[in-house]
């Protein structure tokens, strides 16, 4: 039970630096590059914080595809969740109280259904993809890279549809997050929820049919 715990404080605290970091540059005025970038950097060093301890999910449809891989237990899976959601709204309360007064008013973004299902499912899928790829599996045991490859499948997501096609979640509990600070209408929000877990189970799916195992 200890354990257990330390790894569900794990995956709030990585998912409430995740996701304070999406609120931040999202509704302080970060221009240009500078919101991709920060975000995947925000994941990145939270994978390699605590990748040893709970995997460094962070992501509801990264734990969904872990059990169906079988390298996460289904009766963590939902303790999981639940710690990855509470760190998301945490971090939405928390910047709410710091940013009060420096928050940019913007009208939530009303994205095409289509379009932004089919990029919420593409890159959750390769996100999940890429996680069960480099940090699952005994072939890519204890490499130094696997931080730096989540991280920046994001980031090639958020460059490559985030904000015009879709939000760029690639994450349940992001999605709820940027519905709660007005960033997308919350019918969106659980379209995307959807999309997101639809492209963690066709990573695991896709991860069963293409590696070899050890």
């Amino acid at each position: 039970m200890k354990e257990n715990l330390k790894k569900y404080l794990t995956e709030l605290i990585g998912a409430f630096f995740l996701v304070l970091t999406v609120a931040s540059t999202a509704l302080l005025g970060s221009e240009g590059v500078i919101a991709p970038l920060a975000i995947a950097s925000a994941l990145m060093i939270m994978v390699y914080a605590g990748g040893h301890i709970s995997g460094g999910h962070y992501n509801p449809a990264v734990s969904l595809a872990a059990a169906i891989r079988g390298v996460l237990s289904w009766k963590q899976l939902i303790p999981y969740i639940i710690a990855q959601c509470i760190g998301g709204v945490l971090a939405v309360l928390i910047f709410g109280l710091m940013a009060k007064g420096s928050i940019i008013v913007i009208e939530p973004a009303n994205f095409n259904l289509k379009g932004l299902l089919i990029a919420e499912i593409l890159f959750t899928f390769a996100l999940c993809y890429v996680v069960l790829q480099t940090a699952t599996t005994k072939n890519t045991e204890g490499n130094s890279y696997y931080g730096l490859a989540i991280g920046f499948t994001v980031l090639t997501g958020a460059f490559a549809v985030g904000g015009s096609l879709c939000a760029g979640a690639f994450n349940p509990a992001v999605a709820l997050s940027v519905g709660m600070l007005g960033i997308i209408p919350v019918s969106l929000v659980i379209w995307t929820i959807a999309a997101n877990l639809i492209g963690g189970i066709l990573a695991a799916i896709a991860f069963k049919l293409t590696y070899t195992e050890e």
